[in-house]
């Protein structure tokens, strides 16, 4: 059994850990003191893989939450779920990021990382046979995206053979009216491109949609996304949480998902996704939540899948679930002319099946989607960067923090890479198709 260490950073990642480990307590059976009431044998069988059971029959989640300033952790200790984590897995500074990308990573967060490195390399000790690290952050702000950006290094260079996973959430003005959010965003990326094996784009843009459109929520609130995004994160982890008809590991889902190293940027979509009205009305069978999965308009970050390639997929499928049914629907969709799957790899679709369902639902399907399209999103920024640094707007920021103002020119730089990659490959294979 491999366990694994989550990293919550930032306001944001915070707020996402709050969610994420609520959902997974109830699912395993675990009060808010931290002792298991439940009744299934499967609950507690890999619970390792996330908790630490203290000599006193205590379940700790392997986490810790990180902040720059302690506003956020402080009320995240005031919760009914505060009192879970060790109190020490609290670690704050006292000053803030003021959403700089450069303060969390050559000031602040310079001065910070070496107590959380501290209090990581004692989570490790604990473990038997670690696998790797979760981190949920932000890329828009300054500590999730400076401090998460200089955590992931430093991780990476001091532990080199772990496995490295971020739920990665993109910023959007939609949501956020932090004018340097490209810069942020930019600089972010290229850690995320040269540091993490994984990583899952969640989009505000497209968060804030789906609460609009599909859930008609009039004006959604960061709990309404946070719920959301909490989907997601329970749905990926349930394989590595339960024992199932079919299991995966980070690194086992890093092999099936992640054709050439620079192409490991996930899509994620949930099913069932439904307003409140409609769920007396819907049929939820496993045939309709594997077809709902493929529908673009469900998709958590800004794409169109449709409209690239789809390079592959992972479906984590949760609770009465019939794989015959799911590998009759998966046939049908790589039939079907508007799904354009890539032709050189070939059975590009696995999925994991897990007896126990989704708190909250009897029946539920989580996708990643690595397709050419997560290019868009990449250019999206990309081009609000540039529109930026060509008038050098707000670059003292960053250099009055000691950063190289050539920081920018390589970070644009590995960023037009990337996207240049994803787009040879849809390109090449167009014209094979013609």
């Amino acid at each position: 059994m491999r366990e694994i260490i989550n990293l919550h950073v930032g306001q944001c990642g915070n707020n996402i850990g709050k969610q994420f480990w609520e959902v997974v307590s109830k699912e395993h059976g675990i009060t808010p003191m931290g002792t298991y009431t439940g009744n299934d044998e499967r609950q507690v069988t890999r619970l390792p893989v996330f908790y630490v059971e203290s000599s006193t029959g205590r379940y700790v989640p392997r986490a810790t939450f990180i902040d720059l300033e302690p506003r956020m952790t402080d009320v995240l200790q005031a919760t009914e779920y505060g009192n879970l984590f060790h109190p020490n897995s609290f670690l704050t500074g006292r000053i803030g990021a003021a959403n700089n990308w450069a303060k969390g990573y050559y000031t602040e967060g310079a001065v910070f990382a070496p107590v959380v490195l501290d209090y990581i390399r004692k989570l490790t000790e604990m473990c038997n046979n670690v696998e790797g690290f979760k981190m949920f952050h932000s890329l828009g702000g300054g500590t999730g995206s400076g401090l998460g950006s200089l955590l992931i290094k430093q991780l990476s260079e001091e532990y080199p053979d772990l496995h490295y996973m971020s739920y990665s959430i993109y910023p959007s003005p939609v949501v956020s009216d932090v004018v340097v959010e490209p810069y942020n965003a930019l600089l972010t990326q290229q850690k995320l491109i040269e540091n993490v094996n994984q990583v899952i784009c969640l989009d505000n843009a497209a968060l804030y949609d789906l609460c609009v459109r599909i859930l008609q929520i009039p004006m959604p609130t960061y709990e309404n996304l946070n719920q959301l995004i909490s989907y997601i994160t329970t749905g990926v982890t349930a394989s590595l949480r339960f024992p199932g008809q079919l299991n995966s590991g980070l690194k086992k889902m890093g092999v099936s998902m992640v054709p050439f190293p620079i192409m490991h940027f996930f899509a994620p979509v949930f099913a069932p996704l439904l307003s409140k009205p409609s769920w007396d009305y819907a049929k939820l069978t496993t045939q309709d939540l594997t077809k709902e999965v493929f529908y673009p308009e469900h998709v958590m970050c800004a794409i169109d899948p449709s409209v690239g390639k789809y390079i592959t997929v992972n479906l984590v499928l949760r609770g009465d679930i019939c794989s015959k049914d799911v590998d009759l629907e998966l046939l049908k969709i790589q039939n079907d002319h508007r799904f354009s799957f890539v032709d050189w790899i070939p059975n590009n679709i696995k999925t994991t099946l897990v007896d126990v369902p989704h708190f909250g639902f009897f029946r539920s399907v989580t996708s990643l989607i690595s397709s050419t399209e997560i290019r868009s999103v990449f250019k999206r920024i990309q081009e609000e960067f540039e529109v930026m640094h060509k008038k050098q707007v707000f670059v003292h920021w960053y250099t009055q923090e000691g950063m190289d103002p050539e920081v920018f020119e390589q970070v644009f730089s590995v960023n037009e890479d990337t996207i240049g990659v994803y787009a040879q490959y849809a390109e090449d294979i167009d014209e094979d198709g013609d």
